[in-house]
């Protein structure tokens, strides 16, 4: 991604507004820092919010919302007598637990002031790279959809485990905006988009639009996020690029200027979209899983993957690192060791070594006809940006 032209972002922010107030899924998704206080969730601050969504509603039911929302955790701080947001996973459990059912009662009750019903939707990674929890998710979301009711969307933080966690809601909701075909993702913060340093630095300037090309100038800077909440800056970023590879523009800004950019002003950092959708394993693949493993190509297996899209076969591979099983994630890195694209590896690493530099056909007659598969299927990988 790279900043805009200087000459392009009018017309590109006029286009992009656009699709908030027009026909089609808008999803939003509000974080702990903009929902939380010391008792609790505000509720002040959810009815704003929900007064600014109902208006698009009211514009017609062709307007579908869906909400995906943090502040389970934080909501039930306070009710077990905890401070700050616990360290260890069964205590975020515990409290999570504790505030799902508080957090939905809040955003129900907001919605019920427009006469409009909610739904709680709880999802956790299982539920977007096995097919049939992705198909089952997706449509009990467009059921909802279809009879007028606003998904209340969270991760599953109750049974969630580290390794089938997003890790953060921003990256959830731009999952969730491909899994509903959203013409628009907003991503609320506390503050006003993206800036090209931190905003309190002297002569920090807002970067109004980020196109799809090149590499974004902007120091992200290192935080991670506010006592109750996991977000930052970097987060959204991130969120973003899946949502963009995801054929949905993303939409950037403070919470306090929602209202304002739902009525078109120039606020935030609009991201613009790719053309077309990656499939949701691709964008699982490229974004979410973790590689337990490596693979170094030589420089003819990487020329055929990266240039030519081709599947890795086991002539191509020199070396191979760590200890994984027959579908694990693994990385195909050049031989720098820069990994150049992801993808399901064919073989446990145990397999590999006798196979290594040895062409299918030889495979095939020295160990037998499953020995000829490849190494990655280009169905199974995905090519990582340069840099």
């Amino acid at each position: 991604m790279s900043e805009a032209s200087a000459t392009a972002p009018q017309q590109a922010r006029e286009r992009l507004h656009a699709l908030l107030e027009g026909p089609g899924t808008l999803v939003v998704k509000v974080g702990s820092s903009s929902l939380a206080t010391s008792t609790g969730i505000d509720g002040q601050a959810v009815d704003t919010l929900v007064d600014t969504l109902a208006a698009r509603r009211a514009l017609g039911a062709d307007r579908r919302l869906v909400v995906v929302t943090s502040g389970a955790i934080a909501a039930g701080l306070p009710a077990l007598g905890m401070a700050r947001r616990p360290a260890d996973l069964a205590g975020l459990q515990a409290a999570a637990s504790v505030g799902q059912g508080r957090l939905l009662s809040r955003w129900s009750s907001s919605f019920a002031r427009h006469d409009l019903v909610t739904g709680q939707v709880l999802l956790d990674l299982d539920d977007l790279v096995r097919r049939n929890h992705y198909l089952n998710a997706r449509s009990t979301l467009a059921r909802l959809l279809s009879l007028g009711a606003v998904p209340v969307v969270n991760e599953n933080d109750t049974v969630a485990t580290d390794e089938i966690r997003f890790g953060d809601n921003d990256r959830l909701a731009a999952f969730v905006a491909h899994l509903v075909g959203a013409s628009a993702l907003v991503l609320l913060t506390d503050v006003d988009g993206l800036y090209d340093r931190p905003p309190s630095r002297p002569g920090a300037r807002r970067i109004p639009l980020v196109d799809g090309t090149g590499t974004l100038q902007a120091d992200l800077g290192t935080g991670a996020g506010s006592a109750v909440g996991t977000g930052g800056m970097r987060t959204k970023v991130d969120a973003a690029t899946i949502a963009a590879d995801a054929a949905v523009p993303t939409l950037v800004t403070a919470t306090a200027r929602f209202p304002d950019a739902m009525s078109g002003a120039d606020v935030g950092t609009w991201f613009e979209a790719a053309p077309r959708a990656l499939p949701a394993r691709t964008l699982w693949l490229a974004h979410v899983a973790a590689p337990r493993g490596r693979l170094l190509l030589d420089p003819g297996a990487v020329r055929a993957v990266v240039g030519r899209g081709a599947s890795l076969l086991p002539a191509g591979v020199t070396a191979v690192e760590g200890v994984f099983d027959v579908g694990a994630v693994v990385d195909l890195c050049d031989p720098a060791g820069t990994a150049v694209a992801r993808g399901l590896s064919g073989y446990a690493a145990a397999e590999l070594p006798r196979l290594l530099g040895r062409s299918t056909h030889e495979l095939r007659e020295d160990l037998g006809p499953d020995y000829g598969r490849e190494v990655v299927h280009r169905d199974d990988m995905v090519v990582l940006p340069a840099g």
